[in-house]
């Protein structure tokens, strides 16, 4: 499909120097106005002034004038299709693109517990959306999303198509899983959906609000696997100091309980530590959205640029188009009105 967007702020630039020549565009416009205000007619009039006042029409001078500004508009156009004009986070462009990115895959502890009501409205939730929220700061990421309780799936592969994974962390949900919390498990499967040809940094955030009952994988030893791939896991534990309305599942359906909150730090503490990450203890929504943005800023911090690998391709068809359009306009008037050729 042809590209019109014209929309300039939405790009980067190739080749920005040439920019500087918009600044001339003013100048060359006075010129142009200047010489047109001054120009004398290409006919002679042998009558008198006053007939010749007659035969004026008013319209002339304004629509002269209105097709060297569609001019000048297409000069400015094809200037910036010289400064090679890109998209940096065209949603058409290939994963393969992105140098600097990072690869995060946020595995989300979905056991029943996490619908513990110490948070608005209850963990699970305000941990859906903190990640929503995280995930809008990072554009030009590949995020994916793994989900586990007694077992652990993936509910989106690594991808830039933000809102589609976005809408697969609404989905998720507490019903569909295995009981249990099986934090190797969750994040054994987190590490094995970063791809081969993952980019340089690859980051899992782990999130959990109790210990490891279940699995196969022991989570120390999933976390070594993490360090042997090179990946960083930054573990969150989700939950109140103290008691919290925790559910209970029993034959009759789910209750609610007043319960401790129990969450292992010791072993959540020495994943990070292996994984080259960092341990982080939300107990609050307000507290969640921190430590979000403080690996957000940690991860900046390692990766200093954001640039790509290998330069996109410009795309400057939009502007050459819309330089193609407004010349041709302004020479079919100028054909059919005012007799001119090229």
């Amino acid at each position: 499909m042809t590209n019109w967007n014209i929309q300039i702020w939405e790009y980067d630039f190739h080749a920005s120097q040439w920019l500087w020549l918009l600044l001339f565009l003013p100048f060359i416009a006075w010129i142009l106005f200047k010489k047109e205000n001054s120009r004398r007619g290409d006919w002679k009039y042998s009558g008198i002034e006053q007939d010749q006042n007659l035969l004026n029409t008013s319209w002339v001078k304004p629509l002269r004038q209105f097709l060297l500004f569609l001019n000048l508009i297409a000069i400015s156009f094809m200037v910036i299709a010289m400064a090679k004009p890109y998209h940096p986070y065209d949603q058409d462009a290939t994963d393969e693109e992105f140098k600097n990115g990072i690869d995060i895959i946020l595995a989300m502890d979905v056991s029943v517990s996490m619908l513990a009501m110490d948070f608005e409205p209850n963990r699970l939730e305000a941990a859906k959306r903190v990640a929503k929220e995280f995930i809008d700061g990072r554009r030009g990421d590949r995020i994916g999303l793994v989900a586990y309780a007694g077992e652990a799936y993936t509910a989106c592969p690594a991808t830039i198509d933000h809102e589609a994974l976005k809408n697969q962390i609404d989905l998720i949900g507490t019903e569909e899983i295995e009981g249990g919390t099986a934090i190797g498990t969750g994040l054994g499967t987190a590490v094995a959906r970063l791809r081969s040809d993952s980019l340089p940094s690859k980051v899992v955030i782990l999130l959990t609000d109790g210990s490891n009952n279940a699995g196969e994988i022991d989570p120390i030893a999933a976390a070594q696997l993490a360090k042997a791939k090179n990946v960083r896991v930054y573990t969150i534990g989700v939950g109140s100091n103290g008691l919290a309305q925790t559910p209970v599942i029993t034959p009759f359906g789910i209750r609610y309980e007043i319960a401790p909150v129990e969450i292992d730090e010791l072993t959540l503490t020495k994943i990070a530590k292996i994984a080259d990450g960092q341990y982080f203890r939300a107990t609050d929504e307000n507290s969640l959205r921190s430590i979000y943005a403080e690996i957000e800023r940690l991860e900046k911090r390692k990766i200093l640029n954001r640039k790509f690998a290998s330069d996109p391709p410009a795309t400057p068809a939009a502007f050459l188009n819309w330089a193609f359009l407004l010349i041709l306009i302004s020479w079919i008037i100028k054909r059919r009105l005012f007799h001119y050729e090229f």
